[in-house]
């Protein structure tokens, strides 16, 4: 059945309200995935303790990747209730599963008490997270840039970016306050639950506002028309697969340049350019809230010229000053290590914001949800994720600090000769349409 009519669109307060409630569960779900890597430290001694800090320290953080693994079967599982039964399930699911996992880790008993079930039962919880995270990103997309005015998609979309900078922010903020505010000894016994505990009344509120929300208007329609997709991942994995590639590729360059610059450059200023883990701490937060306040006007931006050209400015970015920013870092200056961060965080605003804006509209509304979770959460678990990782081996096996950039410049030049010779411009495609886009590229929008 095609869809001709036109969908109403919501009204100013309606489109308030879910800015609001988006942000607010998105700001809780990464606040608390986040949190857990701040605190991996004391973590890994209540839950591995070995003679070895360094192995109970590793051990800790190898459950910590373990939930980037998950992502994507959360991904098939939340975008399929997504597109199957509604938007605003899947966002409602998806903060009640982080919630209650990241409130049950407070909860758990030690090795010391327990044995060998406590590690077992906190990589249980670690992996809820990382299905919670692995369709909370694009349910949350979907639902608010179908609320979206046309003209104004790309800045709703800032939301999701900046409210995800934002937890990542507070996460950061929570372990720094906990280092400087008790002893050791007492973060390890008991310092170390409490940001998990904050994630109870966050849930409440979150869930009260998003049951609170009506679906978005093009679900609502797709209801109405009967195009509701009963199997919405085996549509999408045949039809859209072209959509999940580019969706994939810019997936990964944004996945990674985030994840470089909220969690490897801590550790890259502490370890490699002599600043205290303290001070790296205080400038990768100063990096992060700077990259927050840029996604509004990378949203704005590519409303006025178009998703893809920002996008590619973005992984553009990535590519020529990935080495300049990593060579500045690691001279052990302050102001350079501040504005290597500024670098980044431009660069980062400007792949990330409009890859949500356009990862549902890539996508027809029968398999929105669930094409964009399958492409975001590849590249997210397979390329994105381990870059931290990469990006430490890199520099103990050529013992060069600007090798962490190589694995950056390279998934930004892979990830944008894709992007610039298949992505198509997505800013003003219509939101109900049957088809998804091709290769068709409209000149963007240019309303204000």
């Amino acid at each position: 059945m095609s869809s001709t009519a036109a969908i109403p669109e919501s009204s100013p307060a309606v489109r308030r309200k879910a800015a609001v409630a988006t942000g607010t569960g998105n700001f809780m779900e990464w606040f608390d995935f986040a949190v857990y890597g701040f605190v991996a430290t004391s973590i890994g001694r209540a839950f591995f303790p070995t003679e070895s800090p360094t192995i109970s320290l590793l051990s800790a953080l190898a459950v910590f990747g373990v939930a980037f693994f998950l992502r994507p079967l959360g991904g098939f599982i939340l975008g399929w209730v997504g597109d199957r039964f509604g938007r605003r399930p899947a966002l409602a699911t998806s903060i009640i599963i982080m919630g209650v996992a990241t409130t049950l880790i407070a909860a758990l008993p030690t090795y010391a008490t327990i044995g060998v079930a406590a590690p077992v039962l906190l990589v249980v919880l670690r992996c809820l997270q990382g299905l919670s995270v692995g369709g909370e990103w694009t349910s949350s997309s979907a639902f608010l840039v179908e609320q979206a005015p046309g003209h104004r998609r790309g800045l709703y979309a800032s939301v999701i970016s900046m409210t995800a900078a934002l937890g990542g922010l507070a996460g950061g903020l929570a372990g720094l306050l906990l280092s400087l505010s008790m002893s050791s000894e007492a973060l390890d016994a008991w310092g170390w639950r409490m940001p998990f505990l904050v994630a109870a009344p966050l849930t409440a509120v979150g869930l009260y506002l998003r049951l609170k929300l009506d679906e978005t208007p093009v679900f609502q329609q797709l209801r109405r028309e009967e195009r509701v997709s009963r199997n919405p991942i085996r549509s999408a994995s045949s039809r859209n697969w072209r959509q999940i590639g580019l969706v994939l590729a810019a997936a990964s360059v944004m996945g990674l340049g985030y994840y470089y610059l909220v969690t490897f450059t801590v550790n890259f200023l502490s370890e490699n350019a002599g600043f205290t883990r303290t001070s790296a701490l205080v400038f990768v937060s100063i990096g992060l809230a700077i990259y927050a306040m840029l996604c509004p006007f990378a949203g704005l931006l590519s409303d006025r010229i178009g998703r893809r050209p920002v996008l590619i400015a973005g992984s553009a970015g990535f590519l020529v000053l990935g080495v300049p920013a990593f060579a500045l870092m690691g001279q052990g200056s302050v102001g350079l290590a501040l504005t290597a961060l500024i670098l980044l965080a431009v660069c980062e605003a400007l792949a990330n914001v409009p890859t949500v804006a356009a990862l549902v509209e890539l996508f027809p509304p029968s398999t929105r949800v669930t094409g964009s979770a399958i492409g975001y959460n590849l590249g997210l678990a397979f390329i994105a994720g381990p870059g931290p990782f990469i990006g430490g081996a890199l520099v103990a096996a050529t013992g060069l600090g600007i090798s962490p950039a190589f694995y950056l410049c390279g998934v930004a030049l892979l990830g944008g000769v894709v992007l610039l010779a298949f992505l198509p411009e997505t800013g003003r495609v219509a939101l109900a349409a049957d088809e998804p886009l091709h290769a068709e590229r409209p000149e963007p929008t240019t309303t204000t």
